[in-house]
């Protein structure tokens, strides 16, 4: 699937499995934070799957429940946690696979990946824990902060009195947002953009291609360009919906992937985002539903 790998980058006492081909999806950057009272590491990646030295970790922390974030946690003979909105699908892999809301084709072939590709497997033994839960590490904490959007339990994590902010799959890259599986939501997404917008940190992580931006001013201009895509979407369609239009008209059209992707979770994925926009842009006006299953830019 690519190359394993990967190159430790500090931060204070936090450190940066950079994966070797820098973060891109399936492999992503793991985070590994270590205390006078224990070591965390977060969202153990493909990296690490293939790696004999691996990290000692005395507890592991998965920021949500997608197959490129649990794939190396059976490499760690340590408690697993996940916030609790996302642990059923930690803890049975069948509500993993339900939760992307494919159809049965596309989901029978993504099952096979998450075994043979992904190594994953359930973890009955996961455990739940809630927004603001604080890893005690003795001289650092690693707090959750819950950032619901691209899964309904994704999270961040806090560490001090470094100053490092981890926000997993809010990825700043030019794709944009991700909110396209059956429990994602845009407007929720919106809002945990704002929340890491108020953090005021020195270090800024991200699980994919990013790394690592240093500095709050400069974390908070690549932030407003990430939360532009949703809005250049929004616009998109508006404009796309000068005549009346079908959501599967939507779907044909593509404004989430580009026309030369093709890939069974494509489509479910753009029915999806376009939903969530259609709603919120007819409840504010400016899209009307002219006759069932039919759109048209208000105006």
């Amino acid at each position: 699937m690519g190359t394993t790998g990967w190159t430790p980058e500090e931060y204070g006492q936090v450190t940066l499995l950079r994966a070797a081909n820098g973060g891109g999806y399936p492999y992503g950057n793991s985070l590994l934070v270590r205390g006078s009272a224990g070591t965390l590491l977060v969202d153990p990646s493909l990296a690490l799957v293939e790696e004999d030295d691996l990290p000692a970790a005395d507890a592991v922390f998965v920021s949500h429940a997608h197959e490129d974030h649990v794939v190396a946690i059976d490499a760690f003979p340590a408690p697993v946690h996940v916030h609790s909105a996302d642990l059923a699908a930690v803890r049975d892999t069948q509500v993993l696979l339900a939760g992307y809301g494919l159809p049965a084709e596309a989901t029978a072939e993504f099952a096979e990946s998450l075994t043979t590709d992904f190594r994953v497997r359930s973890r009955p033994d996961a455990l739940g824990v809630p927004d603001g839960h604080r890893f005690d590490l003795g001289d650092r904490t690693a707090t959750v902060v819950h950032l619901p959007g691209h899964t309904a339990g994704h999270c961040g994590l806090l560490v001090e009195p470094d100053g490092f902010l981890y926000i997993a799959d809010i990825d700043l890259t030019s794709f944009g947002p991700y909110y396209g599986d059956r429990g994602s939501s845009l407007e929720g997404f919106e809002r945990s953009i704002e929340t890491c917008a108020e953090v005021d940190a020195r270090w800024f992580g991200t699980f994919h291609q990013k790394g690592v931006i240093e500095g709050a001013e400069e974390f908070r201009g690549r932030l407003r360009a990430y939360r532009e895509v949703v809005e250049r979407r929004d616009a998109a369609l508006r404009e796309f919906l000068a005549e009346p239009r079908t959501l599967a008209d939507v779907v044909d059209h593509r404004f989430v992937y580009r026309p030369h992707v093709d890939a069974p979770h494509v489509d479910t994925v753009e029915a999806r985002t376009a939903e969530q926009h259609l709603d919120r842009l007819v409840r504010a006006g400016l899209v009307a539903e002219v006759e069932p299953g039919r759109y048209r830019a208000a105006g």
